[in-house]
């Protein structure tokens, strides 16, 4: 780590004074001696070099939605936000003590497109790079990204990008993302690995487009079960002599999880019929997932997880593949709109290798079976209104299901777009809520749970004259959750009322001068199923701070400080051998401030940033939680920077 550290003091002066200017930024202009002949010999070179450059507006990136965007290398409050280990904002998330471990939500989404039941473990789904989180690329020049931060104790995060086009047709990217990180607290190791490939091609006449990903992923936390019961006391006390937290006593040092995934993913078109007043298209999407979980420890511990099988040497395993095509046809007029026509056909399997008997119950292995459906979407543009709709429902299978999301949007003004949405989603809970199969016989079940069924409707503002405003009313009926059964062991369950939640985020960023405030303000208010449902009421970010151009603007700088509140509310608890997170309504947790004091700094297309994490720990200490027995992070200074290379 010293010589990183020492390293990065070396590369950081050579990156300020001696990096290549981005493509969209104009050389700077050098001093120049008296008018002649080098004046003009200047100009000539200035006007090669900026020809010999494609602008930025050529770096394009493309979702599996086909939306384009362009490559982005400025430096605003909001690359700070998603400057974190799952390079999102994480406004509505709380993370844990060591990077790469989960994430307590202090908000849910409850929009979702789901037929057939999702995969266990959505605890370490955090940083599972889903279809939606991959893109794809369409650059003039070889386009190389790096991603590094620094880590609480012992390692680094890197992400490493690369993508180039072989010809204007044909693009091919590969990255991929580490970490490992010891932590500050026994047995907490988190060593991950993401990496994904990607390839998109047209032919010629542009009939024929094809974008294909291939990812590999691997997740592994080191589990210790949070504090004991005696170090939980020493910590609440802020004890001075377990300001070391690896003197701190945990649960258990023995345990770790595994998430394990691969996925081959195929999306193709070839258009039929193609003209401007009428197209014929037909697609195909090919999904191929595997995912598997492991949960091992060395020795049981009853105290905490009830009896087990064996006494050593556990090991909990469970499989899934997936494998889905769609296959539609789409008719597009100009005066009608854009019409598909699609069916869907899934095969799943999910399971363990054998059958438990228990002394009045008999848990099976294995769910496994073939799902076809049919849908339906539409597009068009009418009176300025941008109308989507999108639909399919299971017709023959084992699960029944069904969603739905329509939509509109406005353009108001130049500045200002209101749009809405509904989504209803009818769908089977997870697979580790019908099924689970685990060498500690309180995490053995069967049951055969009604569709969980969910309604949404959201309406958002993008406003540059008044504020941007997300809110949207929800509703649940049959929610499954996991919680706590008379045995004091984990279950899953299923709610049989209806759940509804409001949410409503407002954010706004005021400037005055070189001077900013960044604000962003979450209420919610669940009016039924509180006991099952658990978010606090209150979420508030509120970033102040100073930016300007230094050294002959040269280099761009933010320095400032950001607070971060939510108040106290039944905090869901983690369980390591579930990897899920359970309703506990015992002990409210939260109501505590989080303030980081941040030095960021861009010098052409490479961005530097400097923290001091939760600095104000420095003056009261740290007694705080991200869930119950598990201590939010201690004052940290990590530092790291993202770095786009054009060739």
């Amino acid at each position: 780590m010293k010589h990183l550290i020492l390293v990065l003091f070396i590369l950081v002066p050579i990156i300020l004074f001696a990096q290549d200017p981005a493509p969209n930024t104009p050389t700077q202009k050098s001093q120049q001696g008296p008018v002649g002949n080098n004046s003009a010999a200047s100009q000539d070179v200035q006007k090669q070099d900026s020809a010999a450059k494609p602008p930025i507006s050529l770096y394009r990136i493309i979702t599996v939605k086909r939306d384009t965007v362009i490559l982005d290398t400025s430096l605003t409050i909001q690359k700070d936000y998603k400057f974190n280990y799952l390079r999102k904002d994480n406004f509505e998330l709380l993370p844990f003590n060591n990077v790469g471990q989960t994430y307590n939500s202090l908000a849910r989404d409850i929009k979702s497109e789901v037929l057939i039941p999702e995969f266990v473990a959505q605890a370490r789904h955090f940083n599972f790079m889903e279809v939606e989180d991959i893109y794809y690329y369409q650059v003039p020049t070889p386009l190389t990204e790096v991603y590094f931060k620094t880590v609480p104790e012992q390692g680094q995060t890197l992400d490493a990008f690369f993508t180039m086009n072989t010809s204007e047709r044909l693009n091919f990217s590969v990255a991929y993302k580490g970490l490992r990180s010891l932590g500050k607290y026994q047995n907490a190791l988190t060593s991950t690995g993401n990496f994904r490939a990607t390839f998109n091609y047209n032919t010629s006449d542009d009939r024929y487009r094809i974008k294909t990903h291939f990812v590999s992923q691997d997740l592994l936390n080191q589990e210790n079960g949070g504090l004991s019961e005696d170090a939980l006391q020493q910590y609440l006390d802020k004890e001075p002599e377990f300001d070391d937290r690896s003197l701190l006593e945990m649960k258990y040092e023995n345990a770790e999880n595994i998430l394990y995934g691969k996925r081959f993913y195929l999306d193709q078109e070839y258009d039929l019929v193609k003209g401007t007043s009428n197209a014929i298209t037909l697609q195909h999407i090919l999904d191929f997932s595997d995912q598997k979980y492991i949960f091992r420890q060395d020795e049981a511990t009853p105290e905490y997880y009830g009896a087990s099988f064996r006494a050593s040497n556990l090991e909990d395993r469970v499989l899934s593949r997936h494998i889905k095509n769609v296959v539609g046809v789409t008719y597009e007029n100009s005066l009608l709109g854009k019409l598909t026509a699609k069916g869907q056909h899934s095969y799943y399997n999910y399971g363990y290798n054998s059958v438990i008997f228990l002394e009045e119950d008999k848990i099976n292995n294995r769910i496994e079976g073939d799902n076809f459906g049919f849908g339906a979407a539409y597009e068009k543009t009418i009176g300025g209104f941008d109308i989507y709709a999108d639909a399919m429902a299971n017709i023959v299978g084992d699960f029944t299901g069904f969603y739905l999301t329509g939509g509109a949007g406005y353009k108001l003004n130049q500045n200002n777009q209101l749009s809405a949405e509904i989504n209803i989603n009818d769908h089977a809970p997870n697979y580790n809520y019908l099924l689970y199969q685990s060498d500690y016989l309180n995490y053995n079940w069967s049951n055969d749970f009604s569709n969980q069924s969910q309604r949404s409707l959201s309406l958002q503002l993008r406003s540059l004259d008044l504020f941007n405003v997300e809110a949207s009313i929800n509703q649940i009926d049959n929610y499954a959750y996991f919680g706590v059964d008379e045995s004091n062991g984990v279950k899953p369950f299923q709610y049989n009322g209806t759940v509804n939640y409001l949410k409503v985020k407002l954010g706004k960023e005021l400037t005055y001068g070189k001077f900013a405030l960044d604000n962003t303000v979450m209420y919610q208010n669940v009016t039924s199923g509180k006991d099952v449902f658990n978010v606090p009421d209150l979420v508030t970010r509120n970033t102040l701070y100073f930016k300007d151009h230094w050294f002959q603007r040269a280099l761009y700088v933010q320095t400032g400080l950001t607070f971060k509140y939510f108040n106290a509310y039944n905090m869901n608890s983690y369980d390591p051998v579930l990897a899920e997170f359970y309703v506990q309504n015992n002990e409210e947790l939260g109501g505590y401030p989080m303030v980081d004091f941040f030095f960021n700094g861009r010098v052409r297309q490479t961005r530097i940033f400097f923290k001091l994490e939760n600095v104000n720990t420095l003056i009261n200490g740290n007694n705080n939680f991200t869930a119950p027995s598990y201590p939010y992070r201690d004052f940290l200074v990590r530092f790291g920077l993202v770095w786009d290379f054009f060739l």
